[in-house]
């Protein structure tokens, strides 16, 4: 039986990569800082000077690949030494590459100016108050239990709520954004048939048509939130975001801003506990908690690593790129070049210069909602180490200290365990408070299962799309009178809103003729 090298596995569906990405991304960078797989027609970069420079030249790399990948192939055939019209004419057709983290120049410049002015510092202040409670209700109820799953049971709830508390979610739908995150498979699965971004059942689908039906209400009734800011926000230019621009980044925003922190969270916790005296260490000294966060980021990041593409003929380097290549960024590698960080394999809290690492990227694209991530997995800590006197993996899931057995979600962008079993003694103060913990009631209950109203006729001023496509008949009708809308991602980002109410927002496509027609033909229906 032949043995295939390390570093000619492929990255994407080795599950064996999964466990242990470091050790195939140091035998990569035995090859040196820029390397081509064998058999493969992208390139990885493991080096940080090199990552630093791709993320820094957006005129030459294209992000228009970031969530399918580099081993994806392009839609198209590169033609010449710079592609950039050809990849602006088959953007659509990149799964992600009409959303803020695949846009380019200055589409991406404007919708990110919009982002830059909700996470700021006195946004995050304000939010504050329900992070602290609402991780202090999660933390102070497993602790007096004793045990808990952290990643479903804490690390998901968590960081999903505080999104939505800042965003302006309504309480009675974020069970349910939960429920379709949970059910969900992760963002870069392994299983490339899970990575269908239009697909109905997607998450991002499914909370588009919510988004798509808040930024509707708030165009109408504005509201202190988040939400508001966005669907009356204008571009630095004056002109006004598409309903579909701003549906597309506000559920951005839910999904990148809950599962990186989720992810964060517990590989910070991973750490805490296996490293000895390291929790006893932060118990003593809080103030240490941030520079924990850093380092983590640093040895172990939400995100292994992102792709792009070359624009045109350029250079990583000393070396040729042509036009076409597609680039694997291992942010987890650069974290951990010997030629940046000394002992790169170590935690070390007193580490220098550690804000440097790249886990929230770098350039026009670093990670918007890191602020938020610091703020939230901050406060939970903190609230972990006060309730506490002593954490542990629970031995009979995950094996002893040395020989742990831990399970990552099937993901080659994401690096988050799939679930982390504690065991927890309290502290004299949690024991104290004990049976204090009590409902929450900001977060929101689950929602029952609410029939949708039945209106007497079905109409397009009155029924809402999501249930004209559930039918198949009157699903052909849509499709007759507006060819392809069945299948067009951003209609079904909009199920929760009417045609009517969509019209204003695309009149050439919805005119009144064909939804007065359209009525007609419904009216006959239910005739």
């Amino acid at each position: 039986m032949m043995v295939v090298a390390l570093e000619a596995r492929d990255y994407f569906t080795d599950r064996g990569i999964l466990q242990d990405p470091y050790a195939f991304f140091e035998a990569v960078r035995a090859h040196g800082p820029v390397y081509q797989p064998p058999g493969r027609d992208y390139l990885i970069v493991t080096g940080f000077e090199e990552t630093l420079e791709v993320l820094a030249n957006a005129q030459d790399f294209s992000a228009v690949n970031a969530l399918q990948g580099a081993a994806a192939p392009l839609p198209f055939v590169p033609q010449g030494s710079d592609i950039s019209a050809q990849l602006e004419a088959h953007r659509p057709d990149f799964p992600g590459g009409t959303m803020l983290v695949g846009l380019d120049d200055m589409p991406h410049t404007m919708l990110r100016g919009l982002v830059n002015r909700l996470f700021t510092p006195s946004r995050l202040k304000a939010n504050e108050r329900f992070t602290s409670d609402y991780s202090d209700h999660l933390v102070r109820r497993a602790v007096a239990q004793g045990r808990t799953e952290l990643i479903r049971d804490i690390a998901t709830p968590f960081v999903t709520l505080v999104i939505a508390d800042l965003l302006g979610v309504p309480a009675e739908d974020r069970q349910r954004f939960m429920d379709v995150i949970d059910a969900a498979p992760p963002p870069g699965s392994l299983d490339a048939a899970d990575n269908d971004y239009a697909g109905e059942g997607h998450p991002l689908i499914v909370m588009g048509s919510y988004f798509a039906a808040y930024v509707e209400d708030r165009r109408r009734h504005p509201r202190e939130d988040i939400l508001t800011e966005l669907a009356l926000a204008k571009y630095a230019d004056g002109t006004t975001p598409s309903v579909a621009e701003i549906v597309n980044l506000a559920t951005f925003l839910f999904g990148a801003g809950q599962d990186t922190s989720a992810k964060l969270l517990g590989n910070a916790m991973r750490h805490i506990v296996d490293q000895p005296g390291l929790q006893d260490q932060l118990r003593a000294d809080p103030a240490l908690i941030p520079a924990l966060i850093e380092e983590v980021l640093r040895i172990e990041g939400s995100s292994k690593q992102t792709a792009r593409v070359a624009r045109r003929d350029t250079r990583i380097g000393d070396r040729l790129v042509p036009a076409g290549t597609c680039i694997l960024l291992a942010l987890a590698a650069a974290n951990r070049d010997p030629a940046r960080w000394d002992a790169p394999a170590e935690l070390q809290l007193d580490r220098p210069r550690i804000r440097e690492h790249v886990a929230f990227g770098r350039g026009k694209h670093v990670c918007a909602g890191a602020p938020l991530a610091r703020v939230e997995v901050r406060i939970i800590l903190e609230k972990f180490l006060e309730h506490s006197s002593a954490i542990e993996l629970d031995p009979a899931r995950h094996g002893p200290p040395g020989a742990r057995d831990l399970h990552f979600e099937p993901s080659f962008i994401i690096r988050g365990l799939a679930d982390l079993h504690l065991i927890m003694t309290p502290s004299t103060t949690a024991l104290a408070d004990r049976g204090e913990a009590g409902a929450f009631p900001v977060a929101g209950q689950t929602p029952q299962a609410q029939a949708e109203p039945q209106d007497e006729m079905l109409s397009t001023t009155h029924t809402k799309i999501g249930v004209l496509l559930a039918d198949p008949q009157t699903r052909s009708l849509l499709d007759r009178y507006f060819p392809g809308v069945a299948d067009d991602q951003r209609i079904a980002m909009a199920r929760g809103m009417t045609l009517r109410a969509i019209q204003p927002f695309a009149p050439s496509q919805f005119t009144d003729a064909a939804l007065d027609a359209l009525d007609a033909e419904l009216a006959a229906l239910a005739a």
